[in-house]
């Protein structure tokens, strides 16, 4: 190899150009005297002679564009960067601590790119790689494809046990209400399940078990969630998986448990200590739960605590209360068309402050909803009627009897829809049906729009109590987000033994609790979207790369462009400081 140096002198810079085979490549150079001598203090490469002359004269867009690829960046990008202002990775990281990076990548790092997954595109963990070389992750994550197997996602969670899962979820939910100032005076509690697909011969679950499913499903393996989330944003700050044929008033003492483990170190208030030992005193917190949570014995758990709490009771428990008249209520602040009247009663054996309110909204539904209820009793009467007129029917007294009742089983229903049948065989048999309009009158005066809260808070006005019991939507609408196939999703799950199933479940809750502070942070803003509209606003911001050649031999040239996308998504760009990410910054 010969290297020849011509050099020309333009001030102190200097164009150096080095021959290597039948290729000329130049360098700019900057000279100063070091000790009264000349000498070379920096140089820059410049490109090959080819190179630098289409730059100079344009003509570099002449080359040939071999072929281009398209990577989601965007809502990968956006997810990122709230991973990492969180510090989610150091975080379990420092907790897992003395665990080897498993191919250069820790634990925190698996963890957090499965997250990322939840949020934007749900799927197995033998997916993730092939999904991971579709999105821009590997550029500005330096975490390559071929480093994501998923059995190196095994052998990350394998790392983690229940007890560092607890340490790790208390830590970023301090974290996420430290750094985003999070509203944590009231949080709602509320459990779920959700159906899996594992076998039912599988002994290596317990977590999982046949039950009532909400989504339908008994003919599947059940495994329950219990969710404590804010009602600033709807963000999880505790959660607790249990075997999903439980009842919800079975595990809510320890899901209530999870949450007063970690509520001073999530809120920054100290622990109440008494003679250095910890006693109940948890006023500061406020748990907001439905009717489904009731009993005695957890009323008798949550007051040992020492916590506030907002709740309900079924009004069909205190026929008293209904009978308050009108003339009692009174208006509820900032909350239009909505009364309340204050008493106490004692409830579950302890004595509760009760605020009976009702509102015209619920009211108006309750109304329509009953109407329609009606309405498919009458119709399932009259055809029934008809058969019996056609002398089609061979049942007996007892089992028509028992196929009304049926019918007519609602309480409201039974109130107001009366039924007669006549007639001593299936052939003389006569139905008859009337709907009692006084009856109904009076169903609707005293019941509907009428909601019974209970609870222990002493200084809160009924309009902060109903503000607090409305919260219970945010946790709810978190369930329903859980249950989105799409995006933030729960779905699929593919593991099989208790610990794994422990760990799937914190991604999800992780990927939550980071989507909700996205639309939160979005519609603080000025741009209310919703957890689908956010992502797919963000994932429209695409990168393309294009490959060149100038048709000399060598490797194709790569450009990196960012795609067209809308002024939301643009100022989304601006929100999520995705220029930290974007390629040629």
């Amino acid at each position: 190899m010969i290297t020849r140096k011509i050099v020309y002198y333009l001030y102190m810079t200097s164009i150096v150009s080095k021959k290597q085979g039948n290729k000329t490549y130049l360098y700019a150079v900057e000279s100063a005297r070091v000790d009264g001598k000349p000498r070379i203090v920096s140089q820059t490469y410049l490109g090959s002679s080819e190179e630098v002359l289409a730059k100079l004269t344009g003509a570099e867009a002449s080359g040939t564009t071999l072929r281009s690829a398209h990577h989601t960046f965007g809502d990968s990008a956006a997810v990122w960067g709230m991973l990492e202002s969180l510090g989610i990775a150091k975080i379990i990281d420092d907790v897992v601590s003395g665990t080897d990076p498993v191919k250069g990548v820790s634990v925190g790092q698996f963890l957090a790119i499965a997250a990322l997954n939840r949020v934007v595109a749900p799927c197995s963990k033998a997916q993730i790689a092939d999904w991971w070389a579709t999105t821009a992750g590997p550029r500005f994550t330096k975490i390559s494809a071929a480093k994501l197997d998923h059995r190196r996602f095994w052998d990350a969670m394998n790392q983690l046990t229940p007890t560092h899962l607890e340490d790790i979820s208390a830590r970023i939910a301090a974290r996420i209400v430290k750094e985003h100032d999070l509203d944590t005076s009231a949080l709602a509690l509320d459990m779920t399940n959700f159906a899996t697909w594992v076998d039912t011969n599988n002994d290596a679950a317990a977590l999982l078990a046949r039950g009532k499913s909400k989504q339908k499903r008994a003919d599947l393996r059940l495994l329950g969630l219990g969710l404590v989330v804010t009602r600033d944003g709807s963000v999880p700050l505790a959660w607790h998986p249990y075997p999903g044929n439980r009842p919800d008033v079975s595990v809510f003492t320890q899901t209530l448990n999870t949450l007063t483990k970690s509520f001073h170190a999530i809120t920054g208030t100290p622990e109440p200590t008494q003679d250095g030992a910890v006693v109940p005193g948890y006023e500061g917190m406020t748990v907001v739960f439905d009717a489904g949570q009731n009993s005695a014995k957890n009323f008798t758990h949550l007051i040992n605590t020492g916590a506030r709490y907002v709740g309900s009771t079924p009004p069909s428990d205190h026929q008293e209360l209904l009978k308050v008249p009108k003339t009692r209520f009174t208006a509820v602040e900032d909350y239009p068309g909505v009364t309340a009247h204050e008493t106490t009663k004692t409830v579950y054996g302890h004595a509760q402050r009760i605020v009976l309110t009702h509102s015209d909204t619920l009211h108006r539904a309750q109304s329509r909803g009953f109407d329609q209820t009606l309405a498919k009793a009458t119709a399932k009467l009259e055809e029934l009627a008809d058969t019996l007129t056609r002398g089609k029917s061979r049942r007996n007294a007892t089992a028509l009897a028992a196929h009304i009742n049926s019918i007519t089983h609602d309480t409201w229903v039974n109130e107001v829809l009366h039924t007669t049948l006549t007639g001593d065989t299936p052939a003389t048999f006569i139905l008859t049906h009337t709907v009692d309009a006084g009856a109904r009158k009076k169903l609707e005066h005293r019941v509907f729009g009428k909601r019974i809260l209970i609870t222990n808070q002493p200084d809160w006005s009924p309009a902060q109590i109903v503000a607090a019991y409305r919260s219970q939507s945010h946790v709810e609408d978190s369930f329903r987000q859980l249950k989105d196939r799409q995006v933030v999703s729960f779905s699929p799950m593919h593991h099989w033994t208790d610990d794994h199933i422990r760990v799937h479940t914190f991604t999800c809750v992780l990927a939550l609790q980071i989507a909700h502070l996205m639309t939160r942070t979005a519609a603080k803003a000025g741009l209310p979207l919703s957890t689908r509209a956010l992502l797919d606003e963000l994932g429209s911001i695409q990168e393309t790369v294009l490959l060149h050649h100038d048709g000399a031999k060598g490797r194709p040239r790569a450009q990196r462009l960012l795609t067209e996308h809308s002024k939301t998504a643009e100022k989304l760009s601006g929100l999520f400081t995705l220029e930290t990410y974007a390629p040629n910054r």
